[in-house]
């Protein structure tokens, strides 16, 4: 039931800061496949989406 219901993100998208947050760690670091559950396609969107909003200085690149 979880893994559907983390499959439904249609869009990731990299100003959407709240969602990004939940896939990250307390230290900011992106959390695994195994961890959100998404498939391979939407992981490297999530990856993606994350690492432009660290460049954008939406997301901290390390946690203190």
């Amino acid at each position: 039931m979880e893994k559907e219901k983390k499959d439904n993100l249609n869009h990731i998208d990299y100003k959407d800061i709240t969602s990004l947050r939940a896939q990250t760690n307390p230290h900011a670091r992106i959390l695994s496949r195994k961890r959100t559950g998404l498939k391979a396609s939407a992981q490297r969107d999530l990856a993606r989406a994350i690492k432009r909003a660290r460049f954008m200085a939406l997301l901290p690149y390390v946690a203190h």
